[in-house]
């Protein structure tokens, strides 16, 4: 669970004060899939992929609502057996603070070159909330619940699934599962999307 963009509004009129570096998607808009689908293609092209290994690590627990959205999205592309791309973190067998550090160690001695995309949920502000974000760089899992986790990835997606502040843990348990739901149908059909136009499947 990460804590982000506390402090940014999503408007048009402000979408020069988000960090440089995060894009952003309405996840209820018509081509929210689309568009972060093109967003990630272009950060895959930019890191030269296709001669590393595609790790796909979705962060989180199925024991909590907020928390399952990683487990969701890596159930959805695991159905997919899609080849030579390595789904880790499903609603079987979560990645989350218990063992994320095994799984990267895993991931470490298991491929020579790995390009890892992470995926995990995250907390926001009101206005943010029901939105995708897409960065470069790795995330930092358990900022949003105040625990110290490795980061992870070499770029990450989150799902904005409720909205920062105290009691973190419980607004993740009241989150809505039609929220979660609808952010898991996009970030997967984005990446689904975003694999088979770059590896030209």
């Amino acid at each position: 669970m990460l804590q982000t963009g506390a402090n940014y509004k999503i408007s048009k009129e402000k979408r020069k004060k988000c960090p440089p570096n995060i894009a952003y998607y309405d996840a209820s808009a018509r081509q929210s899939a689309y568009e972060l689908k093109e967003g990630l293609v272009k950060l895959f092209r930019s890191h030269h992929i296709q001669s590393r290994e595609l790790v796909i690590m979705c962060i989180g627990s199925d024991r909590s609502t907020g928390d399952s959205l990683g487990p969701l999205i890596g159930y959805k592309l695991e159905k997919f057996h899609i080849p030579g791309i390595s789904v880790r973190g499903t609603l079987s067998e979560p990645v989350h603070a218990a063992n994320l550090a095994e799984n990267l160690e895993l991931i470490n001695s298991s491929y020579r070159h790995p390009f890892v995309l992470a995926v995990d949920a995250s907390l926001g502000t009101h206005e943010h909330i029901g939105y995708v974000t897409l960065s470069e760089g790795p995330l930092r899992p358990g900022l949003g619940v105040k625990k110290e986790l490795p980061d992870v990835g070499d770029i990450h997606i989150t799902g904005i699934v409720n909205f920062s502040g105290m009691m973190e843990s419980l607004l993740l348990q009241t989150t809505r599962l039609s929220m979660v739901m609808q952010l898991a149908d996009v970030i997967s059909k984005a990446i689904l999307y975003g694999i088979t136009e770059y590896y030209e499947m």
